[in-house]
């Protein structure tokens, strides 16, 4: 099932820092279920990221979650990202980015 119609998954990989910006719109239901796929990433994995919530100052409802690795030497936030892009049912990001 693509979902990428109701959150729009936003990715930026550069040396030792990862970026996951998951856009859901003012959607509760939709930011529960973010939160508790990046959850379950985080007891998988181990890892502890970043995370934020972020509200578009001009229009809010346009939210978002972001999740962030700095110093990422292993580049252990892609692994991360893809588990949760997984648990979502996201199977692609957007371009432009």
């Amino acid at each position: 099932m693509d979902r990428c119609k109701e959150i729009k998954a936003h990715v930026k990989m550069e040396e030792r820092y990862g970026f996951l910006s998951l856009v859901f719109g003012d959607n509760a239901g939709l930011k529960k279920e973010i939160l508790e796929a990046i959850e379950e990433a985080k007891q998988e994995t181990g890892h502890s990221p970043l995370i934020y919530d972020r509200v578009a100052t001009e229009t809010p409802e346009i939210q978002s979650i972001c999740v962030e690795f700095h110093d990422d030497v292993h580049r252990e936030g892609g692994d991360f990202f893809n588990r949760v892009l997984k648990k979502l049912n996201i199977d692609k990001c957007e371009t432009g980015v």
